[in-house]
């Protein structure tokens, strides 16, 4: 597996069709991002978060090329803490291990690259595979908000993860 920029022109279509309904959108976006996901919308809040706090996107790829995951990432200087976003796999792909291994790489390009002392992400505990990933990579929850988002008759915590660097 390989990580490189994302490219907007040539991955987009496919991370487009990973994400097939609301309740998945909104557990890997907390609607930060309109649903269905559009091109021109998406490009925006990557722009707006890469302006504001440094983010750039990535994507992963099987070493044939195949899109495997999406995340993005930013540093804070002021605290020496990268920041991992819209963590996304193939829906193909899940549970077989390309996940764990994206993750493994963007820790190892935010402690080896960019001096990151710790990593964090967030994630909703209904979201329970991903959350299960997240602690197989070694990242454990450091502050949980309760009922900090609402998705139509569901109140989801929202639950900080961290991995430092040691």
């Amino acid at each position: 597996m390989r990580l490189r920029p994302f490219i907007s022109s040539c991955d987009f279509s496919a991370i487009q069709g990973w994400i097939t309904d609301e309740r998945s959108h909104a557990l890997w976006c907390a609607n930060l991002l309109h649903y269905p996901l559009e091109q021109k919308d998406f490009e925006g809040v990557l722009a707006g978060i890469g302006a504001r706090f440094g983010d750039c996107p990535f994507v992963a790829t099987a070493d044939d090329g195949e899109l495997v995951g999406f995340f993005s990432y930013s540093l804070n200087l002021a605290a020496n803490e990268g920041k991992l976003k819209f963590v996304v796999v193939n829906p193909a792909l899940r549970g077989k291990g390309y996940g764990k291994e994206m993750l493994r790489l963007a820790v190892k390009y935010a402690f080896g690259i960019t001096g990151a002392r710790a990593v964090l992400l967030n994630v909703f505990p209904e979201n329970v595979r991903a959350k299960r990933c997240y602690e197989s990579v070694g990242f454990r929850e450091k502050e949980t908000v309760p009922a900090a988002f609402c998705f139509q008759d569901e109140h989801w915590a929202r639950c900080t993860m961290v991995l430092e660097n040691t």
